[in-house]
């Protein structure tokens, strides 16, 4: 065996190998022991050398948790192989390693590491600035408690997505938020929590170590960018974050398509998702800039809430049926409608979907499962348990015919917390939960109702309470952590199957621009409030200071996407404003399959008045 290694780790037989370079992982290391190991450790996973991975023992996130490549001698000392020239390759590499980005973790607690003895200054060395990477990532990087919401209302975070089903307790005092993503980057801790739920406390480990099965994966990664390989991140993220390594394997964000993305022509779901986000914010910021100008009557924009579209959408199954508010333009983006169907929209040119019918905003498919926007608060509740209602019914009778291919869906209702106050809401919740519908009511609650603030529209804990008492399930999430929508949405869709009944989400979120081009918010709220926001908790800051943390992009990158989106959005709107309008004849189609009595005569005054006005118009 190798010396310096069981003196250095002091465990024996088993070499260990510390580094932290999330891009290189294990196969600079499996790499160097098989280009110069004799025989049987050059097998690394043969009867008699066992390539391990091994985590951290305490705690669960920050950037001084990385993964441990070992190599163990079973039995018969084949591990001694790997000689003087392995373990020196190694550890030059390894040195190489940490002087450039400083020591990491392997697997022991920081007394442990304390009381090992070092054979050499230089390891000693090692050992002082590891110790000392330690207590800085720890002061630097500490997952808050809480939440502060608008009104100065605090809500505790909680690590563990849990769903609370009818007649379960209610969460002790406030609801919990469930957060994966912190502000800066990480994933989170759990033991900085500021809920613990009393069952899951007794039952769930703060830490547990990923499984051999998760951590071989990083050898099978196929994708063709290795800078950009979805699993090896999920390696990485198990690694580091084991508490959340079921979320990290569960989640789509952090899986590849069957097929490259239309818009992005590659595979990469989580690039795309950034991708998305940016042109979300992209587009809004050129779309109301044009209806300043007058080139478009109307525009609502979403930002600070693009986390809730794309990590929603990607949650969601095409068969899935969306009926949204106006402010989730997002999720039909996800869902492949182009620049130039919404910019087609917003200036109801010839190519708009709705011919010209609707007020800008007002998006609607069929192609992709998403009803046309409805400008009145509210009513798309009770029409999304309608919808759900007749997916229940059409499982069941696929189910009552042997229809084995049948791929049963739900229904998902968007709206914000000003719509809660309708009595939509009311009638809509009610007959879902007494009619068991699969659908997810998605609240995204963004602070204000137009210009009415949520001091002033209730005096309950928020929306999700309300769940309840209508004998349903809710649950509460960050509505700016992309990660943690998703795996709520996710669950939420589960349930909804599972158990042919309906549930509540209510995201927590903030409501960055104006109510609409209609509306001024700095009348009735401080910008410095604003400007808190947009710098403390925005969804695509924090989205990007993830990936700048696992170096897949940097700050320069991202500002190049950036200005690709920008430039995308300003061609698909000016070739939208040079189309010509929509022909006069739409104006009484599409509503009757054939055109009744008074339509013919109503399309006939109107060329009549034509005509005889001709030089009005």
């Amino acid at each position: 065996r190798a010396s310096w290694w069981t003196e250095s780790i002091g465990r024996d037989g088993i070499i260990t190998c510390m580094y932290r370079a999330p891009m290189m992982q294990t196969n600079l290391l499996r790499g160097a022991l098989k280009r110069h190991a004799l025989g049987a450790s050059a097998r690394l996973g043969g009867s008699s050398c066992t390539a391990l991975r091994i985590g951290r023992s305490r705690g669960c996130s920050g950037r001084n948790l990385s993964s441990v490549v070992a190599v163990r001698d079973d039995d018969d000392g084949t591990a001694a192989a790997a000689t003087a020239a392995a373990v020196a390759h190694v550890r030059a590499a390894v040195n190489g390693v940490v002087k450039k980005r400083g020591p990491s973790l392997v697997g022991k607690s920081t007394k442990e590491w304390q009381q090992t003895s070092f054979p050499s200054v230089e390891d000693e060395e090692i050992k002082k600035n590891y110790l000392n990477q330690i207590h800085s990532d720890e002061e630097e990087h500490a997952s808050p408690t809480h939440l502060k919401y608008t009104g100065g209302q605090s809500m505790p975070l909680t690590s563990k997505l849990k769903i609370v089903e009818p007649g379960e307790d209610a969460p002790r005092g406030i609801w919990p938020v469930y957060r994966i993503l912190d502000e800066d980057g990480c994933f989170r801790c759990p033991s900085n929590d500021g809920y613990v739920d009393p069952e899951m406390e007794a039952t769930t480990p703060i830490t547990a170590s990923p499984s051999e099965e998760i951590m071989s994966r990083s050898n099978d990664d196929d994708e063709e960018n290795e800078n950009h390989s979805l699993s090896r991140l999920r390696v990485i993220l198990s690694s580091k974050y084991p508490f959340h390594s079921s979320q990290v394997e569960d989640t789509n964000l952090l899986q590849p398509s069957s097929t490259p993305y239309a818009d992005t022509a590659h595979d990469n779901t989580l690039l795309r998702a950034q991708r998305q986000m940016i042109r979300l914010r992209q587009m809004d910021s050129i779309m109301q800039n044009a209806q300043r100008q007058g080139r478009i009557s109307f525009y609502m924009t979403c930002r600070g809430e693009e986390a809730i579209h794309i990590g929603s959408a990607a949650a969601l199954r095409p068969q899935d049926v969306i009926l949204a508010q106006y402010r989730e333009h997002g999720l039909m983006m996800w869902r492949g409608f182009t620049l130039d169907q919404f910019t087609n929209q917003c200036f109801s040119n010839d190519l708009d979907l709705g011919r010209g019918r609707q007020m800008p905003i007002h998006y609607g498919s069929r192609a992709l499962n998403y009803h046309t926007i409805s400008s009145p608060l509210g009513t798309q509740i009770p029409q999304a348990t309608g919808v759900a209602y007749k997916m229940k019914l059409d499982a069941a009778a696929a189910a009552a015919n042997g229809d084995s291919n049948h791929d049963p869906g739900i229904a998902i209702c968007y709206f914000g917390d000003g719509c809660a106050s309708t009595t939509d809401f009311h009638a809509g919740l009610n007959f879902a939960a007494t009619l068991k519908a699969p659908v997810i009511f998605f609240c995204r609650n963004n602070g204000y109702a137009i210009s009415t603030s949520v001091e002033d529209q209730y005096a309950g804990d928020g929306i999700v309470c309300r769940a309840q008492g209508y004998g349903m399930a809710g649950l509460r999430v960050d509505g700016n952590d992309i990660f943690a929508v998703n795996a709520a949405v996710r669950e939420a869709r589960q349930y909804c199957l599972t158990h042919n009944a309906p549930i509540l989400i209510e995201a927590m979120t903030y409501r960055q621009g104006h109510h609409s081009t209609s509306d001024d918010s700095s009348r009735y709220r401080c910008p410095k409030e604003v400007h808190s926001h947009s710098t403390s908790t925005d969804p695509v800051k924090r989205l990007n200071a993830f990936l700048e943390r696992h170096e897949w992009l940097s700050a320069e990158e991202t500002a190049k996407v950036r200005d690709e989106e920008r430039m995308a959005v300003l061609q698909a709107m000016e070739a939208a404003e040079r189309r010509p309008l929509p022909q006069l004849e739409t104006l009484f189609t599409d509503v009757y399959e054939s055109m009744p009595r008074h339509l013919q005569r109503q399309e006939q005054q109107l060329h009549d008045h034509l005509a005889k006005y001709s030089d009005k118009y």
